[in-house]
């Protein structure tokens, strides 16, 4: 069957036919889709996972039982993945295993613009990385076999433009969901350092064993076209490189980036006068055929940041870009903003007007740090906020203590804030910690996660309790607040900073974006009581902009929030 498909869909698609039992992720952009995808599968067990280490080590257990595996992550989900994964390459698995990371040059979504291609390296096991989602849909498929041929977990690398660009994928009959015999073997899958290190010389040889057969394998393709260019690419800047360069030069495209040929490049470059290599991100290509010895040009003409284009490509080449479609063009910019009526601004005008510091994380709540409110000082991973703040006052003392929060959302608490907050509750800090608390995994796109009481098919589910948690936690003081209530918010801020102990505010209000959240009527603006004093412009609602001089309302935005209103001291606002 001939079907339209993002990548991610592909991805999804080709796990499933491949035999897949057992799939669980985190969601991060630009890989959240494959594992909404496969819940859509009810022959398959799907879930959410509070983080993506323990979405690996799922996995892992699935694969261990029998069943082939997979969970899902983006680059910087990997990170918080590295420390089962490098231990995963020295047992091995019973049923496949595939990891699939999804980078994102140019960072999109990202707060870093990392090349997953190193940790194959580092971790010594094989990656895939396929060009279109016709390749997303076959690579996915038979990663499995590869896993099991090669007694490995395998990482499915994609990048953004494959993840979220449509083509045409063919499908045929799915696999069967197969279940291994499970056979204790603590030689193999005990990794205490008697068993380790005689594992290391296994992974040794299997990565000899991987380069014989990138050698031949499908993923490793060339196309002679002319003697005089070679190009040797991979992913989405191999469809630049055909675009640009047609049937004019050679091309050995790469599909397989870990373990790297070395037969296959070598002979490809006597074959063309002057070879190329042209990959986004690191020159993890380029390094390894410059290590054989072969004059290769790369990063001297292709840069290390962001994304590559047509244009990109055909401007290094002196080549004049074909006609194409670009979303540049003279208009104002528009930032990303928190929606109208978003929960999480209330909170960030009280802690912008009362010019504290915040610690902020990952999620859409980070957008506090942009004009006007500018409440963000700090954004690192996800987590670092609670840590962070312990630090911060940790170096600083009372000096910082009554002047700082960190701010966390209630998914990314459970992803790694919670033990953060255990070491301020331990090692004893002043701080105050803010869980902006919105019934839902926002940033992704609507995710469930343990906070809602819902698990991924929107079925009920336990449902994690935050202020007996942070209790649990070691934390004495936790209070609630509605953020839409801005007196309370500055109260709850003020007295918990005030205290000599730890704290914890649960903003909470859920995402307006909901579907079961009911709106109230839009607000107006009486022109005739305006002062234009702009305060409300303070909160930075795009609801909210002025007009010959006076403040007004876009009812078709506006949820009703009230929260302006409690600003306007000349009651314009009703």
């Amino acid at each position: 069957m001939k079907k339209l498909m993002i990548g991610n869909q592909a991805v999804a698609a080709g796990l499933h036919d491949g035999g897949l039992g057992v799939v669980s992720s985190y969601p991060g952009t630009p890989s959240t889709e494959i594992t909404e995808f496969l819940s859509k599968y009810d022959d398959i067990h799907s879930e959410w996972a509070p983080n993506e280490k323990v979405a690996a080590e799922v996995a892992f257990g699935a694969s261990l039982a029998g069943a082939r595996s997979a969970c899902a992550m983006k680059h910087v989900g990997l990170n918080v993945a590295a420390d089962p994964l490098f231990t995963l390459s020295y047992t091995g698995v019973n049923g496949g295993m595939v990891i699939c990371v999804a980078d994102d040059p140019a960072m999109h979504s990202s707060q870093n613009e990392q090349d997953s291609r190193h940790y194959a390296v580092a971790a010594k096991v094989p990656m895939l990385e396929p060009a279109d989602s016709a390749e997303a849909y076959s690579f996915a498929r038979s990663a499995f076999a590869l896993s099991e041929q090669f007694d490995t977990p395998v990482l499915l690398r994609m990048c953004t433009r494959i993840a979220h660009s449509q083509s045409i994928v063919e499908t045929w009959d799915a696999e069967p969901a197969v279940r291994k015999e499970y056979v204790k073997n603590p030689a193999k899958y005990i990794m205490m350092p008697g068993n380790a290190i005689k594992r290391h010389p296994v992974v040794e040889a299997r990565t000899e064993a991987l380069r014989d057969f990138a050698e031949n394998c499908e993923y490793n393709t060339v196309e002679m076209n002319s003697d005089e260019i070679g190009i040797i690419t991979s992913g989405c800047s191999y469809l630049y490189v055909k675009e640009v360069f047609g049937e004019s030069a050679s091309i050995l495209k790469i599909g397989m980036p870990y373990p790297l040929p070395v037969k296959i490049i070598r002979e490809f470059a006597a074959k063309v006068k002057k070879l190329y290599v042209i990959e986004e991100l690191d020159p993890i290509i380029e390094t390894h055929v410059r290590s054989l010895g072969i004059d290769v040009i790369g990063k001297e003409m292709f840069s290390p940041l962001g994304e590559f284009s047509q244009q990109t490509i055909a401007a290094a080449f002196g080549m004049e870009a074909k006609p194409s479609v670009s979303a540049e063009s003279p208009i104002p910019p528009r930032p990303p903003m928190m929606c109208s009526g978003c929960p999480h601004r209330g909170m960030f005008y009280v802690l912008s007007k009362n010019k504290i510091t915040v610690l902020g994380d990952i999620g859409c709540y980070t957008l506090g740090a942009v004009a006007p409110l500018n409440a963000l000082d700090s954004t690192l991973c996800m987590g670092a906020s609670v840590s962070g703040l312990h630090g911060f006052n940790a170096a600083g003392g009372s000096d910082t203590e009554k002047r700082s929060v960190a701010v966390i959302g209630d998914s990314t608490f459970m992803h790694s804030g919670m033990t953060g907050l255990v070491n301020v509750a331990y090692n004893a800090t002043n701080s105050t910690v803010i869980i902006l608390d919105n019934s839902i995994t926002g940033m992704t796109g609507h995710q469930q996660n343990p906070t809602t009481g819902y698990n991924i098919k929107g079925d009920p589910a336990a449902k994690v309790d935050l202020e007996a948690l942070c209790r649990a936690l070691g934390i004495n003081r936790v209070r609630v607040v509605d953020p839409y209530d801005l007196a309370a918010c500055e109260t709850a801020v003020k007295e918990e900073l005030a205290v000599a102990e730890p704290s914890v505010i649960i903003s909470r209000r859920p995402c307006v974006l909901l579907k079961n959240v009911k709106l109230n009527p839009p607000l107006s603006v009486d022109a005739d009581k305006c002062r234009s004093c702009k305060r409300c412009m303070k909160l930075g609602c795009p609801s909210i902009s002025l007009k010959d001089g006076k403040a007004k309302i876009d009812n078709t935005l506006c949820v009703g929030c009230g929260v302006c209103k409690q600003l306007c001291a000349f009651d314009a606002i009703g």
